[in-house]
């Protein structure tokens, strides 16, 4: 059995929570599945407790107040026992053989950080997957979105995790800053010509509102764009520093 631990941040996520964890489940690569309910006030928490009394990899971590979807992620990933995370939302779901191809592609490679899966987008807006730039910005979804993201654990922890601001935690695109910092320090790379996890469209979705934006039909609001990517620099800055740090560290000698 591989050593991967996938996590889901959940938030009120009851309507697809089961169909998550059933993918999860699927995963023979799956050692370890935390639900980490964030604060719901659903039967979200209800479900993962059914689904961790069916299979012991599934558990069950809870927060008082609702802290968003990065935090929920960081604090399960200190949770993980395992060289390697996954990251699922909890309205998405892994299709078959996803972590099969995930783990043998990092094993093959061990100087690799990471591997993005393919996205299937389901239910989208016709008006959006029926333009002829929808294969180009779907490819930028599919690099950034968490769902598609295993990583070895010790990277994940050297770059911080995925930040925490106050303007990521109310405007969204904490992902797109983590993904950026993963590919100009670590690189990242993707597969392609088969689409591994799926994501389903619900209204309100930030990459409906990432696909408006880069098509033309909603306008960017330049002041929210600027504070975005100064977000972003000043999370890949640290991330560097953080990297660069451990590098030049000693490592402790047996003998000494």
């Amino acid at each position: 059995m591989s050593p991967i631990s996938i996590i889901i941040p959940c938030f009120n996520g009851a309507a697809t929570l089961a169909r998550a964890l059933e993918s999860c489940l699927a995963q023979p690569e799956a050692t370890q599945i935390f639900v980490v309910d964030d604060g719901s006030t659903d039967s979200s928490a209800s479900i993962a407790r059914v689904h961790a009394m069916r299979d012991a990899r599934v558990r069950l971590l809870q927060t008082v107040t609702n802290g968003g979807a990065a935090r929920a992620r960081n604090w399960a990933a200190l949770h993980a026992a395992t060289p390697l995370v996954a990251f699922l939302d909890a309205d998405d779901e892994y299709l078959p053989g996803a972590l099969a191809a995930a783990h043998a592609h990092l094993e093959q490679r061990p100087h690799e950080a990471a591997i993005r899966l393919d996205v299937d987008y389901v239910g989208f807006p016709e008006r959006l997957t029926t333009h002829p730039d929808f294969e180009k910005y779907a490819t930028v979804l599919s690099n950034t979105v968490p769902s598609s993201l295993v990583i070895r654990r010790s990277a994940f922890l050297a770059l911080g995790g995925f930040p925490m601001d106050d303007f990521f935690r109310r405007q969204g695109g904490e992902d797109g800053a983590f993904s950026w910092a993963l590919r100009e320090i670590f690189g990242q790379r993707r597969f392609t010509g088969q689409k591994q996890v799926r994501m389903h469209y619900h209204e309100g979705i930030h990459a409906e509102r990432f696909l408006n934006i880069q098509m033309g039909f909603v306008e960017a609001d330049p002041s929210m764009t600027a504070e975005t990517v100064r977000c972003s620099q000043a999370f890949l800055d640290a991330a560097i520093a953080s990297v660069q740090q451990m590098r030049a560290l000693d490592l402790a000698r047996p003998d000494s």
